[in-house]
């Protein structure tokens, strides 16, 4: 079903907030991002204990929550770029 402006019914949806609290907007899409960040958090927090990382050439020991970390960062960074690139 197409609204006044002829997008869809669920782009229409999309474009109001989940829930709005003290006068900011909150979708369920930042609501969702929050819960993977608590749950990347939480799970980082949890593997303290050192790993051997073999590199190409270079064998390396490394705390795994560090690991962790990196790659998330690096995953969020990817993300965020190609993001911006799909955009155009």
């Amino acid at each position: 079903m197409a609204g006044k402006s002829g997008r869809s019914a669920r782009s229409d949806r999309s474009a109001h907030p989940w829930v709005s609290v003290k006068g900011v907007a909150i979708t369920s899409r930042a609501v969702g991002l929050v819960v993977l960040a608590v749950a990347a958090v939480w799970f980082i927090a949890g593997n303290t204990q050192s790993v051997r990382i073999r590199l190409w050439v270079p064998t390396v020991w490394a705390p795994l929550w560090l690991v962790l970390a990196i790659t998330a960062v690096v995953a969020v960074a990817f993300g965020w770029y190609l993001g911006r690139r799909g955009s155009r």
